[in-house]
Order: structure tokens, then C-alpha cells, then sequence
């Protein structure tokens, strides 16, 4: 294989492994946040904003996945 087709291979692997990572993660995340809310109704503000700076960091590791991926096939 040439050098540029292992970059667009690492490229798409990259971007979708990152992908696949940060869904299984925002579902764990959203999934227990609804279970924490189920169980304690009245924390429903301390729960949605630690999830949501959560989810956060988690699309975090997606974008920087993305841009590595743009580095390996414009380059």
C-alpha cells in the first residue's frame, strides 16, 4: 500500500472509532443521568449540568479525533 492510502485509511479509522467511542459514552452518560433523576427527582439541576459539561468533554475527544483526521488526509 502506498503511504497515501494509509493515511486516508487512518483517517476513516480514526474518525470512526471516535465516533463509535463517544456514542457508547454520551449513551452511558445520558443513561445513568435519567436513572439519577428517577431516583432523586429534586437534583435534577446538579445532574443535568454535570451531565452536560460531561457530554462536553466527551465531544471534545470527537472533534479532536476529527481534526487529526483532516491532518492525515490534506496532508
Amino acid at each position: 500500500m502506498e503511504g497515501i492510502a494509509l493515511a486516508f485509511l487512518g483517517a476513516g479509522l480514526s474518525i470512526g472509532l471516535a465516533a463509535l467511542g463517544t456514542g457508547i459514552g454520551m449513551g452511558f452518560l445520558v443513561g445513568k443521568s435519567v436513572e439519577g433523576i428517577a431516583r432523586q427527582p429534586e437534583a435534577i439541576d446538579k445532574i443535568r449540568t454535570t451531565m452536560i459539561i460531561g457530554i462536553a468533554f466527551i465531544e471534545a475527544l470527537a472533534l479532536y479525533a476529527l481534526v487529526i483526521s483532516f491532518l492525515l488526509v490534506f496532508k
